[in-house]
């Protein structure tokens, strides 16, 4: 199995071992997942299985064949406030650096491209 599904797996998993289906009344995990009973599991555990059967389409998405599926902890949600706004990405980094703002009032002298004559 490919690594971007992993995590989803595994905290749907460990969701499902610690939800009442399993816990209290004994059900296999497959059972707890199929219709009658998956509405019974905790919201998490039905967000969980939501978030692996997209991952699992979005492995066989041609549209997604070359950046793959969006990582599993990153979310909107929780990049709103370390939202950057930045040109386009060359590498992870901004294409360009930003520009350094100024009010006007910074020396002119001695600044670069001469000898200040």
């Amino acid at each position: 199995m490919p690594s971007s599904c992993k995590d989803i797996r595994a905290a749907l998993a460990e969701c499902l071992q610690n939800s009442d289906c399993i816990m209290v009344y004994r059900n296999s995990p497959s059972d707890c997942l199929r219709p009658p009973l998956s509405d019974t599991l905790p919201t998490r555990c039905q967000q969980l299985k939501k978030g692996y059967g997209e991952c699992k389409r979005g492995m066989v998405d041609m549209r997604k064949r070359f950046r793959g599926n969006k990582p599993v902890g990153l979310s909107n949600e929780l990049d709103v406030e370390n939202d950057k706004k930045g040109g386009q990405l060359y590498a992870g980094k901004p294409l360009f650096d930003a520009v350094k703002g100024t009010d006007g009032d910074e020396d002119t002298k001695g600044g670069a491209g001469g000898d200040g004559r």
